[in-house]
């Protein structure tokens, strides 16, 4: 997740780029905005370009086909720049130069190309210096009432832009550059063409790492037990609990994850074992991503896949059960004079 509450704007310019297959051209601006002439207009940009990323939970990284990553050529332009070996105005206008040229899809629209630096952008928890490529293509007429002397009156702008619908952008944040830097990338367009904004300009892949690989399991399993084992196996609200309370102590009591380890001490069922397999490798195809079988388990990864995983079993509208452990204590059974379900707890001391 980015959190770009402190980050703050070094630079900002705006180009516009059209479509290569229609016979439109770019514009290229001399000229930067100066970020600290209006504090309002720079907090409404801040919360277009930005705000969008907040929830963006994938990071990528740049690659080439040829596992060169010269080749690439928004990672090299933007490592040239984070070296300090290309100024930031080359930068951008060679960004939009090279979106122009694979903007050749006949539905891809034309629009506005904003591209700035970015100081104290927070991932991860880390503060890093990035770079900001946005893209607005849909524009939206919109209604403006003002105060005269004899009242009130209304106008309008035709080709506005609305601040809560970035169309495109990718927050290229300044680490671990040797490896394809941390990218967060967005895309709101529809359609066929929609491809070439992260596939043909940024060609990016998920990142692969011991925070992705941790997630990425935690993710899968979690969504293995609670909507594939009931498929094959009897289980209620409680044994799936069970299962990822077992997980999640496994994630948060070891330093490496070991995947026989794993499948023998938290799924213990053969048969189980044998349907997770399957279900990562359909993961793996479906997302192009592969799980190693050893990793260091990131910590912080572990925390934030914390939130998600849910112990609490609803009941009715009168009780909440909370399971932290400890399966073997709560027994699930039928009432057949009163004809209802009951929970049967056993404990030995009561706290407040």
């Amino acid at each position: 997740m980015l959190f770009h509450q402190d980050a703050t704007f070094e630079n900002l310019i705006i180009h516009h780029v059209g479509n290569k297959s229609q016979d439109e051209y770019f514009t290229l601006s001399d000229k930067e905005v100066d970020v600290q002439a209006d504090e309002v207009l720079t907090s409404l940009l801040m919360q277009y370009f930005m705000k969008p990323f907040a929830k963006q939970a994938e990071v990528y990284r740049f690659y080439h086909p040829n596992d060169d990553l010269e080749f690439n050529e928004v990672y090299s332009y933007s490592k040239r720049f984070f070296e300090g070996t290309l100024n930031f105005q080359d930068y951008s206008k060679s960004i939009t130069k090279y979106l122009f040229e694979v903007s050749e899809h006949p539905k891809i629209k034309s629009g506005e190309v904003y591209v700035v630096a970015l100081d104290n952008v927070q991932l991860e928890g880390e503060e890093h210096k990035a770079i900001g490529i946005f893209k607005s293509e849909n524009k939206e007429p919109y209604l403006k009432v003002f105060l005269e002397a004899d009242g009130l009156g209304v106008n309008y702008e035709e080709q506005a832009i609305n601040i809560n619908k970035l169309d495109k952008g990718v927050v290229i944040v300044n680490t671990e550059a040797e490896e394809g830097f941390k990218v967060l990338c967005l895309d709101q367009t529809n359609g066929t063409e929609a491809v070439y904004w992260k596939d043909d300009f940024l060609k990016l892949r998920v990142r692969n790492d011991n925070f992705q690989q941790t997630g990425n399991l935690m993710k899968v399993y979690k969504n293995f037990v609670n909507e594939k084992l009931e498929d094959v196996f009897e289980m209620d609200k409680a044994d799936k609990i069970d299962l990822l309370n077992r997980s999640m102590n496994y994630f948060k009591t070891k330093e490496e994850f070991d995947e026989e380890e794993f499948n023998t001490e938290v799924i213990a069922n053969p048969d189980a074992i044998s349907l997770f397999k399957d279900y990562k490798n359909s993961f793996e195809e479906e997302f192009d991503t592969s799980f190693q079988s050893n990793f260091d388990i990131a910590s912080n990864a572990v925390k934030k896949m914390a939130t998600s995983y849910k112990s609490v079993i609803k009941l009715d509208k009168n009780f909440h059960i909370y399971v932290h452990g400890k399966r073997e204590y709560l027994e699930k059974g039928y009432d057949e004079d009163k004809g209802m379900n009951y929970y049967k707890l056993y404990f030995e001391n009561e706290t407040d």
